[in-house]
């Protein structure tokens, strides 16, 4: 049977390294630890969909993939944290080169945001009034600029879209724009630091609301033409597979201590059901980003089969993991262990709706 590349293939031994000797503490802070921000901001993983233009690294959809379930692999907070951010900072093919230049030109940019439409922006003349509060802002200790989704209303009156839903536009705002609640608290994920955020009657000029639609993409790159619903459900998806992946990694280091037989062929049984869910989904996306880049548009039924092999992968780890979690012991249970990190992250990245089909996200 084929098979893709190990995540650690994806990533140096020193950037290992270096994220996983600050895990646990970064999990204590409840963020990342400042070494791990450092690497971070070094090596622009933020920008990882930004052009080099504008001091991104401009990463091909299928590489970056790669990058994502590697730092996952290496640590769930740094890969989720790493995904959310630099998906966030995808939107900078959807602004206007003004907004564009005030808000990238910062080595340490970095974007957080929830796509939740629990926001709303009355225009007026200066353009629009926002309030609202958003949930579940990744990154948001280092973000410098949020984004999150608004109902647009206008003398009163909600908009509508042409098929009579309440219209829905993405925002940007500056740090100094909003007000953070610590109020993250989840068993896992911990150190991603995604707390809550609001704006209250504040202020902004047009330019600051954008269209997430390749018909709107302002900058001319393939990865602005690649449909946000699965450019998103991509990037969560590797973030299940590197975790799971790491997982079984160390359950092979448990189990070769007089293990029964029936562990180790539940051990092998997770890693062809995983290899086989990775090698599936790398294929459908390396098809999806091909045709991207030769048409500039991808045909409705491999946009349903990339959501297919997305939430197969995320649903494959996390049935493989919990399979073998009971076969590691109470030690398992120890909060201060890998092992039982992962347990936790890849349990709380599974209950984004992107992931597992439901509307709770």
């Amino acid at each position: 049977m084929k098979t893709t590349s190990h995540p650690s293939q994806h990533i140096t031994p020193e950037h290992v390294q270096l994220v996983q000797g600050h895990a646990w503490e970064a999990e204590q802070l409840k963020q990342l630890h400042s070494t791990q921000l450092a690497l971070i901001q070094e090596q622009k993983w933020f920008q990882l969909f930004v052009p080099r233009l504008y001091n991104g690294l401009e990463l091909a959809l299928p590489e970056a993939l790669q990058l994502e379930e590697a730092l996952a692999w290496t640590d769930g907070s740094v890969g989720w944290t790493v995904t959310l951010c630099s998906g966030a900072g995808w939107f900078i093919g959807f602004l206007e080169p003004e907004l564009i230049s005030a808000v990238f030109n910062n080595e340490k940019v970095c974007l957080a945001g929830s796509g939740k439409s629990s926001g709303i922006a009355k225009i007026i003349d200066e353009g629009y009034e926002v309030t609202g509060s958003w949930d579940y802002a990744t990154g948001s200790h280092h973000a410098t600029a949020f984004t999150a989704n608004c109902m647009i209303e206008e003398k009163g009156v909600f908009l509508l879209n042409d098929d009579g839903t309440e219209l829905v536009q993405p925002f940007l705002f500056f740090r100094e724009e909003v007000t953070l609640h610590e109020n993250w608290n989840s068993m896992g994920m911990i150190a991603t630091g995604s707390h809550s955020f609001e704006v209250k009657k504040t202020v902004v000029n047009k330019n600051r609301s954008f269209r997430i639609d390749p018909r709107y993409a302002s900058l001319p790159f393939p990865i602005y033409q690649y449909p946000f619903l699965q450019f998103a459900e991509t990037t969560l998806a590797v973030n299940s597979s590197g975790m799971a992946v790491r997982f079984l990694d160390l359950c092979e280091i448990w189990f070769k201590q007089g293990v029964s037989n029936t562990k180790q062929l539940k051990l092998e049984n997770a890693r062809k059901q995983i290899d086989e869910a990775r090698l599936l989904f790398y294929n459908v996306v390396k098809n999806s980003w091909e045709e991207c880049l030769n048409s500039k548009f991808i045909q409705p039924a491999l946009l349903d089969n990339i959501t297919i092999v997305s939430r197969k992968l995320a649903l494959t780890a996390r049935q493989m993991l919990n399979e073998l979690y009971p076969c590691c012991g109470l030690k398992a249970t120890n909060l201060d262990t890998e092992i039982n990190r992962i347990w936790r992250n890849l349990q709380t990245a599974g209950q984004h709706s992107l992931l597992n089909g439901c509307n709770n996200a």
